[in-house]
């Protein structure tokens, strides 16, 4: 299922998108919450679509796209993940996920401004899949134990400073990474069942221009593995989300927003 939240911020409708049209969910879950995508939550939302019963959303092309999830608990974020990425930054290959987060209040919708913070000189963008956790994950006991825990996945931009990360880090990440709206996501969240997240292409354009070209099969660690991963070391709660690296530039140099 293509589940997706239109309208304005704070008045946006779940719904369900099929080809052309867009379903309102609000007669079974009040919103995509971190409480509504558990497996039973989207069994109902599946029986429903299938039943007929679920009403038109008209008019959803005049609808703003928001977050495809109301709010996430945590932004969990796997950096240099990627072969060619680790390669461009003149980094081995990580032997274990490097982990680091944003703040959750850097959520927004897909096609929503996002402000350049004061002082910023090399703002930037990186595509990457994000993992939406589903049921609680913690202690699992293998890789294989981990897709019983995802909801979903969906398209995100993880928004860098590259001089509040790099030059005035403190040696942490996530000074470049919190700033607000620095967290695009959607347009949508595909549900697990639907998605084999091994062999996806990924691509981002700035101002039409092709930035980014590559696939999810440059991995160094794949999806069932950072989930297992990361619950070893912390829960993960419905409505987490996990962004799970970026692809290396398809030019050279990038560039920068600023």
């Amino acid at each position: 299922m293509k589940l997706a939240r239109l309208g304005d911020p704070g008045h946006e409708v779940p719904v369900l998108l099929d080809d052309a049209t867009a379903y309102d969910l609000r007669s079974v879950v009040p919103d995509l919450t971190g409480n509504h995508l558990s497996p039973d939550s989207l069994e109902k939302i599946r029986t429903a679509a299938q039943a007929g019963d679920l009403p038109v959303l008209e008019n959803a092309d005049d609808h703003r796209t928001g977050s495809p999830i109301a709010a996430a608990g945590s932004i969990l974020c796997i950096g240099q993940n990627y072969a060619a990425h680790a390669a461009e930054s003149g980094s081995a290959p990580p032997e274990v996920p490097i982990l680091f987060f944003k703040a959750a209040n850097t959520l927004t919708g897909p096609n929503d401004p996002v402000a350049i913070p004061r002082r910023a000189t090399k703002t930037d963008w990186e595509v990457e899949l994000g993992i939406v956790i589903g049921t609680r994950a913690l202690y699992l006991d293998s890789p294989e134990q981990a897709r019983a825990h995802i909801a979903g996945f969906v398209t995100a931009d993880d928004l860098s400073e590259r001089d509040f990360q790099l030059a005035e880090s403190g040696g942490q990440w996530s000074k470049g990474k919190c700033a607000p709206d620095f967290s695009p996501l959607g347009p949508w969240l595909v549900t697990a069942d639907e998605v084999d997240p091994t062999n996806l292409t990924l691509r981002s354009w700035v101002n039409g221009e092709p930035r980014q070209d590559s696939s999810t099969s440059d991995m160094i660690f794949g999806v069932d593995h950072i989930v297992w991963h990361l619950s070893q070391y912390l829960a993960l709660d419905p409505g987490d989300v996990i962004l799970t690296g970026t692809p290396r530039a398809w030019r050279s140099p990038a560039g920068s927003l600023t």
